[in-house]
């Protein structure tokens, strides 16, 4: 059985440049970190879309240190898991298609989440 912390933490405390973020510390403890957004429903936004990312990529057999290694290398615009030389880009993809319904179903704008997400990064 795996173990899962999700935890909501300052931006500045993320492992890098990154609003959400998964990872073990040992084995079968899944660490989940989430900015402070300062608005619960896009805190578990991030939260669902990194929990479903990192199911995907398990199914997948896609490694943390995959991931790790693609996201602090990238260079370039948006979010690295959009780009489609990411390894786990579909799965990225299918977290944010349910990250979406999510927000809209908690009332919550896209346009207000987004912004609020991309005023975090990139300012560490």
């Amino acid at each position: 059985m795996i173990d899962i912390n999700i935890r909501v933490i300052p931006h500045s405390a993320q492992r890098y440049d990154t609003v959400g973020d998964w990872y073990y510390e040992g084995p079968n403890k899944l660490f989940i970190r989430v900015s402070e957004l300062g608005d619960w429903r896009m805190e578990v936004a991030v939260a669902v879309h990194e929990l479903v990312e990192w199911i995907l990529c398990e199914r997948g057999k896609i490694t943390e240190s995959e991931v790790d290694r693609f996201d602090k290398t990238f260079e370039g615009d948006g979010e690295p898991g959009d780009d489609p030389r990411a390894p786990y880009h579909r799965q990225h993809c299918i977290a944010t298609g349910i990250e979406r319904i999510l927000i809209a179903l908690l009332g919550v704008s896209w346009k207000v989440y987004d912004d609020k997400v991309n005023s975090l990064q990139h300012r560490q």
